[in-house]
């Protein structure tokens, strides 16, 4: 089979959602993930629709996605848009909070050594 997407994939190791509708979801796991789509695993050959929406809650990304094609268990997905963006993640807060603690240190090493 001939590979035609635009951007290469990486091969990655997610859990995710697949939202059939409203009321029904699926869990799955995502198994190479680009910036244009994905291919997702789920639990047997479940009949999804044409169109879901996505959750990767370790990327904190949702997007809504067209069923490019069906093999087994798995899913080749392509991203028509990204519903959900990342924001502040916790590395933000925790990078903060690391750069706050090293001054705070500075300044505690320069009272030690007589400079402040």
């Amino acid at each position: 089979m001939q590979d035609r997407r635009a951007n290469s994939r990486d091969k990655v190791l997610f859990g995710g959602c697949a939202e059939v509708d409203a009321r029904s979801s699926m869990n799955c796991v995502v198994r190479n993930l680009s910036e244009n789509g994905a291919c997702v695993e789920v639990n047997g050959p479940a009949r999804m629709p044409e169109q879901i929406n996505l959750t990767i809650a370790r990327k904190g990304r949702s997007y809504l996605a067209t069923v490019i094609w069906r093999e087994a268990n798995r899913l080749g997905l392509a991203f028509r848009t990204m519903i959900t963006d990342p924001g502040a993640s916790d590395l933000d807060a925790r990078l903060r909070a690391s750069e706050k603690k090293k001054r705070q240190l500075q300044r505690r090493i320069k009272q030690l050594i007589g400079e402040g």
